[in-house]
């Protein structure tokens, strides 16, 4: 039976928001990009189709850009609920930094899937759990103490092992998930706040409050954020869980686990000792 994903989030509100950017913030789109492109060179395989998915698919470029494993220019492919991938056309697929807003991730990457080559490799790189988990309780504690309730202020994040049980969902071969952690410091939890929009990461949940954050609420959980996670030199830390999902198109070629039991050599013969039955003491003969 077919289930509908809910719909979390206002992705109209979001394109629309970072279309008034006039110059959307990118560096964590280029830390990202730079992880997956040192990723990359450890693949012992050269890729003549790349694509890149995302919002910002042109800065994942120049960042892959040189990059020894791949002989192509990738193309870039706009990060939509339909992606504009020709089914088997691709052997490489990145997804930068998008599925958190996805209202069907594992039809995301299903899409993904498809559109490679048997053997193709999907990389794609999401926010995990303990993003902004600074600003998330900051936000929170603030809003209980001072307004009587909570709001969704902030995104929720998947955790790893569930982004990994996407993979498997999705039809993935060999899936792997893994995460990188990345602090950064800012002068203060409202720049913090100014960059997460000038990211284009505001917050559109469906949710949401659509009344402006109150300003008394606002300066308690600056004070909060502040007392609670400054450093010595008064800088704040933000916290960004980078979750790199790697999988493989299905392919007759690939390795596939052996089943239980298919063993042709004992492990005592392969380590060397003798094998003992059920209830024999070590030294007994």
């Amino acid at each position: 039976m077919m289930t509908t994903p809910p719909d979390l989030f206002d992705i109209d509100l979001l394109a629309r928001r970072r279309a008034r950017l006039p110059a959307p913030e990118t560096f964590l789109h280029r830390e990202a990009a730079a992880r997956v492109s040192e990723r990359l060179i450890e693949v012992n395989r050269s890729f003549s189709a790349p694509a890149v998915i995302g919002w910002q698919a042109p800065v994942w470029a120049e960042e892959l850009a040189g990059n020894p494993r791949l002989s192509g220019a990738p193309a870039l492919v706009e990060d939509t609920e339909v992606l504009a991938l020709e089914r088997g056309a691709q052997d490489l697929v990145v997804h930068g930094l998008g599925l958190h807003w996805s209202r069907d991730p594992v039809g995301t990457l299903i899409q993904m899937r498809l559109g490679l080559k048997p053997d193709g490799l999907m990389l794609a790189v999401s926010f995990g759990g303990q993003t902004l988990h600074e600003l998330r309780a900051a936000l929170a504690e603030a809003e209980v103490e001072r307004a009587g309730g909570l709001s969704p202020r902030v995104a929720p994040m998947a955790e790893i092992r569930d982004l990994g049980a996407l993979l498997q969902r999705a039809g993935f071969a060999m899936p792997v998930a893994d995460t990188e952690r990345l602090t950064v410091t800012y002068a203060s939890p409202l720049n913090l706040m100014r960059e997460l929009r000038a990211m284009g990461e505001g917050n559109v949940m469906r949710q949401r409050r659509r009344v402006p954050l109150r300003r008394d609420v606002l300066l308690r959980a600056c004070e909060i954020y502040q007392a609670r996670w400054a450093g010595a030199d008064g800088r704040v830390p933000a916290t960004f869980d980078l979750v790199f999902l790697t999988g493989w198109a299905p392919s007759a070629d690939q390795p596939v686990p052996k089943r239980p039991g298919s063993a042709v050599a004992r492990l005592a013969d392969a380590l060397g000792t003798a094998e003992r039955s059920a209830g024999q003491k070590a030294g007994e003969d």
